[in-house]
């Protein structure tokens, strides 16, 4: 026999299995010897109150062995023979999308600028080392994207786009903990989301698809015959040129072409590929992003706050999270990729930028918990008062003005961090409070802090709100709004500055026939999972387009 059941437990009989069965057998009136298993299906915790909670939907086995799996396998067919397809970028959005594809019957040819997970490992550990970032393999650039070194975070709220839950059932199948399956906030860990991803790109090796790295895209072939535009089209993408990196350079010589409809998922960093489509008139348009610094806490002050008790998350609860938003002069404010027990991490991607991010192991173990404080930032206040610290971007009728404006942001915080990797920094109530931090706190940001005045040289408007901001969350969390926690500038990769405008039917590009703009890049997805939803559409509309033209 095999039922459903809804539970509310202590942490302790949540955490451990025996305790769970045993609870369960003792709840529902069941001998412990015909208990043959207890699946836990959903997971939450609620804290809301002093008594802790761990919200269970669990199925249970009596009498009876699991004959079923935790999860229903993809199958992926041998494409070797089949037509191709062009998936430029290998972060969560190329590589679903690639997955897909196969699915469906088509052979992916992927092509990523940067290396594979473990080669980045050496030039990101070169960060700290020696306060110099490869322009070409970095936290953003290689294989799976800017989400393979920042935490694999796997909550998303875009559930109507798509199957969230077979982007997850996937990573169970390429080697993720099915925990995923059963948490509110899934989550893989950075520590173990690069074997999950190699074990994605070996799949599609395997079913006949080809991964190019150090292969950097630098323009689209464009047919434009008269026989191939219509009314509504200027062209039809027929594949793309690309550079292969030939020790650590790239040059003309070295240009390939690769033909096929194009599946473009090349990540918010991509700025080159912006500029590109910017000079060839392929339609784009600025988009609102948000701004603002990365707050680093003590995870044990946290975990005191959102677990209402001294003793934090004691032995049988996970680091704590934690959520804020607010509204600050007409713009929101609010938390963003909070990683308890985390790193802070640097994640620019060119010379004379700072860009901090955050990720945690899948312990989740260290003594910090970090989240991105952020503004929102919309194209039209790049004609007010944010444009006091950054006077040297244009805004008027330009598609790239808040690319625009997060590269001259970036280059003043590089400048406050002594032309280095250093970020500058300063304690949470002297920012408040409009004070100079005489000292930092220990971080967990490995190039190093120096001490800086952010409410003086952040853009008013987005200092300001913060200071709103931080003040109203020091209201609802008490303790929370401290001069043990530390703010490290700045975050301004929340979210693409790019839209690539595409159809809402047919996901391809208005202005060219065969160009599937993807992802978070496209302006389409924020996060790892509506990436990899978004990838998914993209390849199912790709292939329509393939059985429609031949």
């Amino acid at each position: 026999m095999i039922n459903e059941y809804q539970l509310r437990v202590l942490p302790q009989v949540a955490a451990n299995s025996d305790n769970l069965r045993k609870y369960v057998a003792e709840e529902q009136g069941i001998a412990l010897s015909a208990l043959k298993a207890v699946r836990v299906l959903k997971r939450s915790i609620d804290a809301r109150q002093r008594t802790i909670f761990v919200n269970l939907k669990v199925r249970v086995y009596v009498n009876e062995l699991p004959t079923d799996d935790e999860y229903e396998p993809v199958v992926y067919q041998d494409v070797s023979n089949s037509p191709q397809v062009i998936v430029v970028g290998a972060g969560p959005g190329g590589l679903f999308a690639a997955l897909r594809l196969i699915e469906l019957g088509y052979r992916p040819i992927v092509l990523e600028r940067g290396k594979d997970v473990h080669e980045r490992k050496k030039d990101l550990a070169n960060i700290s080392r020696t306060q110099q970032v490869d322009g070409e393999s970095n936290y953003c650039f290689g294989e799976g994207g800017a989400g393979a070194y920042s935490d694999g975070k796997l909550y998303t709220r875009s559930k109507k786009r798509g199957n969230t839950e077979k982007i997850l059932r996937v990573f169970c199948q390429h080697g993720a903990s099915a925990n995923i399956l059963a948490d509110a906030h899934p989550h893989i860990g950075t520590d173990r989301l690069p074997q999950v991803i190699e074990a994605m790109r070996n799949t599609i090796i395997r079913c006949g698809g080809e991964v190019h790295f150090q292969t950097k895209m630098t323009r689209l072939i464009i047919d434009h015959s008269p026989l191939t535009i219509d009314h509504c089209h200027a062209g039809i993408v027929v594949g793309v040129m690309a550079q292969q990196m030939v020790n650590g350079q790239s040059s003309m010589v070295n240009e390939k072409e690769f033909l096929g409809p194009v599946i473009l998922a090349t990540g918010h960093s991509a700025r080159d590929v912006y500029r590109y489509l910017a000079d060839a008139k392929i339609h784009i348009e600025a988009k609102g992003i948000a701004v603002g610094v990365r707050l680093e806490h003590p995870s044990h002050l946290i975990d005191q706050i959102q677990y209402h008790r001294k003793e934090g998350r004691g032995q049988w609860l996970p680091a704590a999270e934690y959520s804020f938003v607010t509204q600050a002069d007409g713009r929101g404010v609010y938390s963003f990729c909070m990683c308890p027990g985390g790193f802070v991490i640097p994640a620019a991607t060119g010379p004379e930028q700072i860009v901090v991010n955050g990720m945690s192991p899948a312990s989740r173990g260290t003594q910090w918990s970090n989240s991105g404080m952020v503004v929102e930032v919309r194209p039209e206040d790049l004609d007010n008062v944010i444009m006091e610290k950054c006077n040297n971007v244009k805004t008027e009728n330009d598609p790239l003005a808040m690319m625009h404006f997060q590269e001259e942001l970036e280059k003043i915080c590089w400048q406050q961090g002594n032309m280095k990797q250093t970020a500058p920094a300063q304690r949470m109530a002297d920012f408040v409070n409009g004070r100079l931090s005489y000292d930092l706190p220990k971080s967990s940001y490995a190039p190093g802090l120096v001490s800086s005045p952010l409410h003086f040289w952040l853009p008013k408007s987005i200092a300001s709100r913060l200071q709103q901001g931080f003040k109203t969350f020091g209201r609802q969390a008490h303790g929370f709004l401290t001069n043990e926690a530390v703010m490290i500038a700045v975050e301004t990769r929340t979210s693409s500055p790019v839209r690539i405008v595409r159809d809402s039917e047919t996901l391809m590009h208005v202005q060219v026939q065969g160009l599937f703009p993807c992802g978070e890049g496209a302006g389409y997805a924020g996060g790892i999972v509506s990436a990899g939803v978004d990838g998914e559409r993209c390849a199912e509309m790709c292939a329509l387009y393939m059985e429609k033209n031949g």
